[in-house]
Formats: C-alpha cells, structure tokens, sequence
C-alpha cells in the first residue's frame, strides 16, 4: 500500500519552483516525497506560468488579505516572501517596507490558522536578510515564527552545488517545538530551548558563512533554535555554462549586432578585453557571462575614478545570479569567443530554466515573462537537496506514513516563544 505523501502550501509560489524541488526530492519508498494541495501568488504572469506547466492556477489572492479558511490543513508551508526591500538592488528598505512587507502576511495567515498551522515552515530569501537593518529585521523574523511555536534553523545554499550558477540563497527550516528530531535540539537562554545550543552540532562554512554564524552566535540566547546536525552541501555541481547554453545559428536575431558588441566590448575592464583576445583566434569557443554595472572605474583599470556603466566578465564557467529583467542591465549576457569571432547576446528564457535546475519546465509566450519568472525563484536541486537532508523537513516524510498521525495534523497550538523561554524551557523529549 502506498503511503501518503506529506502535504505543503507553497506561499509566494512564482513559477513553481520550490514546488518542484519538493516533489522531486527523495521520499520513502513507495511514495512521493511530497504534494502540493495550496499555492499562491499575487502576480498574474507567474501564475499563468505556474498553470502552464503544473495545470493548476495558484489563488490570486494579495496575502495581506488572504483569508486562513482558503489554505487547507497541510504539514509544511513555504513562503519564498519578496527580497526586493532586504537586497542592495532594492534600497534595503528593510522587512517592515514595500514588497518584503509580505512576509508580515503570511505571518498572519499561518497565526491564524491556529491549531491547524503546519508541523515545519520553509522560508527563503536572499542572504542581505541577516544583515537588513543592521540584522534587526532578521530577528524580529526569527522571534516571530519563535511565537508561533516555531524552533528555527537559518542556512545558506548557494545553487553552484548544483548547477553552474552562483546564486546563494537564505533558507530559514521552522519546526513546531513537539515536532524537531529528538536529541539535536539547539537553543538556550531566555529566549532559546534546553539541552544545548545553535553550536552543539557542527555547521560548516557553506551553510553558515562568516555573517551568519555571526549573527547566530550574537543571538544565540534571544532566540529558540533547532539546529540538526547536517552536512555541507556540495560546494560545486561540476557542471559549466557551456553544458547548459543552446547556441542559436549565428544568423538568428538572438545575436547582437556587429555595433552593439563592439559597444560591449568598450565597455569592458582591459584585463576583460585581454581575456578575449587571448582566445579570439582558438579552434574551439570558449565562453563567459556579462552583467552591466555602474562602477566607479580606478586608473589603473583606465578610468579617473567616476562612475559609468561597465561590463563586467565571468570566466570561470559559472554564470553569475539570475535577476529580474527590470531594465537592460539586468539581463545577463552571454559572451563567446573563437574561431576569429566575437559574438553576444542575452541568455535565453530555456537557458535560465536549465540554470535554475528546472531543464524541462515548459515554456510557451513573452521571453521576457519567462526571464523575469525564472529570475526571482528557487534553485530546483537546492530545495530537494534541503528537502533530503534536513531532519526536521525529512522526519516529516516519515511520520507520514504513521497511519497513527494522519498527515496534516497540527501539534498542540498553545506553544509561544514565551514558552520556550528560561521560565518555561522544554526538553530534548519535546521535539520526539
């Protein structure tokens, strides 16, 4: 008989990815690891990418609005709330402004729901959330899924582990208290769980780099922890641009014209341009990404200190994080040198797709909908890898073949951060 598979509401859903990261991690045998029952997302073109591809359309509905008797009773909710006010891009107007506000939404739906909130919560975000207001808004993010009852456990993962793309993402596992792995609970002082600490279980350096276990061990007394021990993901995919890019014939509009690479090319560092002509005349193409910034450009680098919009070149085969294609310097260019050529152009919509592990998701209409779809969501493997390999999500998988529990059943609701203070401290045998 097949077991049920464990339940999730994907909260800012995009185009779907965190949804097929999770059903395409590994569960037990004879089940899926997961299934969608609840996904939603305010913006139109997502959504009508998302029904595209999976045949289902996310709930329309604006979070600040969404009412908790529309979500179901599932065992994890994910919520991948907007970075657009936490990231240098974005001004960092902080979680209290704007889009990011949205998590304060969500917050409110999952509050709530009350005694049928979810066993575990998934939050992603950019890593310039740990250090938003000076890490204020990290904490007061912390300390609000603490007083839903909620032990958390904050983790870097960056998407190189899995595909040739440098993009490092914030994931924050929440666990009901009477839910985490017994025996690895973490957390202590007036704010944290007895039984030991955010250190007590060894983290590397890829998921908790120098910012984050900073923070961590600032306020490893002011908030309730759950850090399970886990180890490092991988640190690089040993796959390179040229494995995922589908060059178009060279007469194909998609290329540039002759006047706008040479263009490009001004644009460039000279060491970029040396780079270039070292390989110009090679038998065989080599290739490398291109974002246009604006720099203040030094002298040695041939400027006099003023800021202009240069082109800046990867070459080490990685290409550089997907963005949102809001204005022509978003957009990451795809440069390629050889056989007496010099050519570029822009990453396609199918090549962003295969960047952000989601090879064969199926793309129809606006190249632009499609890169601005795939340029604000999840690494695919990254969420499955996560999925895998952290005890409080993996656990669930396995209860939730426990015809005792029936999947989607909430734990006592009552539990607040102030519970899982020093005045009310819990045991290892809580999180059993």
């Amino acid at each position: 008989m097949t077991a049920p598979a464990p339940t999730f509401a994907e909260f800012f859903a995009g185009i779907g990815l965190m949804r097929l990261g999770l059903e395409s991690a590994g569960g037990a045998v004879g089940q899926a690891a997961w299934r969608c029952a609840f996904a939603t997302d305010y913006c139109g073109d997502k959504r009508a990418m998302y029904a595209r591809h999976f045949g289902d359309t996310p709930d329309g509905q604006d979070v600040h609005t969404l009412s908790e008797d529309a979500v179901p009773t599932v065992d994890l909710a994910t919520a991948s709330f907007p970075c657009t006010d936490l990231s240098l891009a974005g001004g960092r107007a902080g979680l209290h402004r704007g889009e990011s506000s949205a998590f304060w939404g969500f917050h409110r739906v999952l509050s709530e729901m009350q005694e049928r909130m979810p066993r575990a919560v998934l939050l992603e975000n950019v890593p310039g959330l740990i250090t938003s207001n000076r890490g204020g808004d990290f904490l007061g993010l912390l300390q609000a899924m603490n007083d839903l009852g909620y032990a958390v456990d904050p983790v870097v993962i960056d998407a190189r582990g899995f595909v040739p793309q440098s993009r490092a993402r914030l994931f924050v596992v929440c666990v009901r208290a009477q839910e985490g792995p017994q025996d690895r609970v973490a957390g202590s002082g007036a704010s944290g769980v007895s039984g030991g600490d955010p250190f007590a279980t060894p983290r590397g350096a890829a998921l908790w780099p120098t910012r984050l276990r900073a923070f961590i061990e600032t306020h490893r007394d002011d908030v309730a922890w759950n850090c399970p021990a886990m180890p490092d993901p991988p640190a690089d995919s040993g796959t390179r641009i040229d494995d995922i890019l589908k060059d178009p014939p060279d007469n194909d509009p998609a290329w540039w014209s002759a006047a706008r690479t040479a263009y490009l090319y001004q644009q460039m560092y000279p060491r970029h341009q040396t780079w270039i002509e070292e390989r110009r005349n090679a038998n065989e193409f080599a290739y490398a990404t291109a974002f246009r910034r604006v720099r203040a450009v030094h002298p040695k680098d041939g400027g006099d200190g003023s800021k202009r919009s240069m082109a800046e070149l990867r070459t080490d085969g990685i290409a550089g994080c997907l963005r949102t294609p809001k204005g022509g310097s978003a957009r990451q260019i795809v440069v390629r040198v050889g056989r007496g050529r010099f050519d570029a152009r822009h990453l396609s919509g199918r090549e962003c797709a295969a960047l952000m592990g989601a090879r064969d998701y199926k793309l129809e209409g606006s190249e632009s909908k499609a890169l601005f779809g795939f340029g604000d969501a999840v690494c695919v493997p990254a969420v499955a890898w996560l999925a895998e390999h952290h005890a409080g999500l993996r656990d669930i998988t396995a209860k939730a073949a426990d015809s005792k529990r029936p999947a989607g059943t909430s734990v006592d609701p009552t539990i607040t951060r102030t519970m899982l203070s020093a005045k009310a401290p819990l045991k290892a045998t809580d999180f059993a």
